[in-house]
């Protein structure tokens, strides 16, 4: 889902029985973002409004790094670590932002077990992007009023979008 989307700004559903359905979900999320390519992933950027995300710091490389979160949640941030963060869903926009350094994230697989990741850097910076989406954030809501205001309006004006976020 492109900027402009109501999905984008509302904070999505968890996922409270995990079926065939949310198997194909996570299944055609993981296809699409190493389609893109991307690092990153949440289901409201395709349009479903679940408590869904998916990681791969290796684009697909290697599938020990694919990471497929039900209900994710930050337990734990620590530090502060600023760079540059693109979007899918924010084509060609890209804007440095201030992230925790460190995270502790806890979520459940698609076998339905508990897992928790202590995560840094990189890894740290994508989980809180993709559960930012799933509380209906952009990364372009960490910037400055002056410059979010701005690029909402360039944003707006290219996709032929009236108002909205």
């Amino acid at each position: 889902m492109i900027y402009g989307r109501p999905v984008l700004s509302t904070r999505a559903e968890p996922i409270t029985n995990i079926d065939a359905a949310v198997a194909e979900l996570a299944q055609d999320m993981v296809a699409t973002m190493h389609e893109a390519p991307g690092i990153g992933l949440a289901a409201p950027q395709v349009d479903v409004s679940r408590r869904l995300i998916t990681v791969d710091l290796s684009v697909g490389r290697d599938n020990r790094e694919l990471i497929v979160l039900l209900n994710p949640e930050i337990l734990e941030k620590e530090g502060e670590s600023s760079a540059e963060e693109g979007c899918l869903s924010v084509p060609g926009i890209f804007e440095k932002v201030a992230r925790p350094l460190r995270v502790s994230v806890r979520g459940v697989d698609l076998e339905g077990r508990e897992k928790t990741y202590e995560a840094q850097d990189l890894l740290a910076r994508v989980f809180c992007h993709e559960i930012d989406h799933l509380d209906g954030k952009l990364f372009l809501d960490h910037l400055s009023p002056l410059k979010r205001q701005l690029l909402k309006r360039r944003l707006r004006k290219e996709m032929g979008l009236s108002g909205g976020r």
